[in-house]
């Protein structure tokens, strides 16, 4: 569920939506979710002073609330595309 509702936010709020990418890494207490976004999405995903990340997180925070895990977020450019 969590996986699903970071994919879909950061779909809606990229200019590139088809280079998004989430991926989850389960650990002992924290669930890590990665969130790939395009080089020219990542600063406009970020927002001013962190805006949007942060308000990703407090959403992930509260639909984790009634699973007793805690989720992670992070954020992280994907590669640049190689031409050929």
């Amino acid at each position: 569920m969590s996986k699903e509702l970071v994919d879909y936010l950061a779909r809606s709020l990229v200019g590139r939506p088809e280079k998004v990418a989430v991926t989850e890494r389960q650990g002992e207490h924290e669930t890590l979710i990665e969130l790939r976004v395009a080089p020219e999405d990542f600063n406009g995903l970020i927002g001013r002073q962190g805006g949007a990340v942060r308000a990703m997180r407090l959403l992930l925070a509260a639909a984790s609330a009634k699973s007793g895990r805690r989720y992670g977020l992070e954020l992280l450019q994907a590669p640049p595309e190689s031409e050929t």
